[in-house]
């Protein structure tokens, strides 16, 4: 499955980043990062490790603070928020290593996230409401995982548990969606079937809202089937920003993050 064309939204960006700066000490994590992320956009961050990627979807979600910059979601300053404030207004995202609870069922975690979501529930006492096992088992279907419900998760293989992960962030019906390494972890015989199913996913809920979903990704093959668009990251900020193709042919990118610069350019490595 290919990349399609994004939703724009005609009433502004769902997300507009301005002027992010970040640092711990000396160590610039993240320097004067600018970008706006539009309606239905399937957004790739790349980049080498540490260049930055990873630390944008941190201050976004609120676990970090901005040294300064705002952050504006649909209008709104969230720059300041926590980061279950920012998911309460529509912002969910899965993680590199999968937040699940190893000793309940499939069907136990989404309902978690899913009460975790509302607010309502407790943690390890999830309510199975009738509205609630009815939309815990829609995301189970469509992302494949219907047949797992009643397995501990403990015993799901790492690629079931990723797609898990991500059913779990859309239980809040999120505008927007960041996911960090979605494939990582999969076998490679794998990462398109699994990216297929998160894609195919997503998009059976674009009748109701459009999801906006930004992800990080080191691989290539997955970046260029999946992406609409391509931000890129070095040394804290973006070097690169527009259609794929466009992106991953920039001398800088391919100097900096992809290793692939034609032997032309090979001397300015």
């Amino acid at each position: 499955m290919t990349a399609g064309v994004p939703l724009q939204d005609p009433t502004g960006p769902v997300l507009s980043a301005r002027g992010l700066q970040r640092t711990f000490g000396a160590v610039v994590a993240a320097g004067d990062i600018s970008i706006d992320v539009q309606a239905g956009e399937r957004l790739c961050l790349i980049g080498s490790n540490g260049a930055g990627k990873t630390t944008f979807v941190n201050m976004v979600t609120g676990y970090l603070k901005p040294s300064a910059g705002r952050i504006v979601l649909a209008g709104e300053d969230i720059t300041q928020r926590s980061p279950r404030e920012i998911t309460r207004r529509g912002v969910a995202r899965s993680f590199q290593m999968p937040q699940l609870c190893l000793h309940l069922s499939v069907l136990d975690n989404m309902l978690t996230a899913l009460h975790s979501s509302r607010g309502q529930g407790h943690f390890l006492r999830p309510a199975h409401d009738a509205a609630s096992l009815a939309r815990s088992q829609e995301l189970l279907h469509g992302f494949g995982l219907a047949a797992h419900a009643r397995r501990p998760v403990r015993e799901l293989p790492g690629g079931v548990r990723k797609l898990l992960d991500i059913a779990m962030a859309l239980t809040g019906h999120p505008r927007l969606l960041l996911l960090d390494e979605p494939t990582s972890g999969v076998s490679a015989d794998e990462k398109f079937a699994t990216m297929d199913t998160v894609v195919r996913a997503i998009e059976s809920h674009q009748d109701r809202s459009p999801v906006t979903v930004v992800f990080v990704e080191h691989d290539m093959d997955i970046v260029r089937r999946y992406a609409s668009r391509i931000a890129a990251f070095a040394s804290g900020r973006i070097i690169a920003d527009g259609p794929p193709l466009q992106v991953l042919e920039d001398p800088e990118v391919q100097r900096c993050v992809t290793g692939s610069a034609p032997a032309a350019q090979g001397s300015a490595a």
